[in-house]
């Protein structure tokens, strides 16, 4: 049941966002990021993307598998940090479902593009920070906590094991 309630969570939170920093590392242990879109998250909270198959961003994966999705929008003051597996699957099913028209900038091809694969991150872990409250709401709130000294209410955190 709390899986249930923390995938759901998830998921909305991702759709909500939809464009995360997507952070692998790279030969020498770095991180190394970038900005991607969300094509789908599923009802299991597998969460997918769209990629050229010889990427960089591809080799890492194959060499470990180990990634960490950064989502935020701080005009909605939302922030979501998911830690998990990524894996590249080759399913044109998918592919096909999955597709949106922002995708043919980089696959022109669409579906067909011979180098589109796609990234399916499995997540272990979730950190989230959320305030519905308006940014004035935040501020003032912020500002309070500080004048007197007690711990101010910025919104919700919580954390999520999947």
């Amino acid at each position: 049941m709390e899986n249930e309630k923390n995938i759901k969570a998830l998921k909305e939170k991702v759709e909500d966002v939809r464009i995360c920093m997507f952070t692998t590392l790279d030969a020498e242990g770095r991180f190394s990021s970038r900005p991607m879109g969300t094509a789908k998250v599923e009802e299991d909270g597998s969460i997918w993307f769209f990629t050229n198959e010889y990427s960089l961003k591809s080799k890492e994966i194959s060499r470990d598998n180990e990634v960490s999705l950064a989502y935020s929008s701080p005009s909605d003051n939302t922030y979501l940090y998911v830690n998990g597996k990524a894996e590249l699957v080759d399913d044109q099913e998918k592919k096909k479902a999955y597709f949106m028209p922002p995708v043919k900038v980089w696959f022109p091809d669409g579906v067909d593009d011979p180098n589109l694969i796609l990234i399916k991150v499995t997540p272990a872990f979730a950190e989230f920070w959320d305030s519905s409250s308006s940014k004035m709401v935040v501020a003032f709130n912020m500002l309070k906590a500080i004048v007197t000294g007690e711990k101010g209410d910025v919104g919700d955190h919580g954390e999520m094991k999947f």
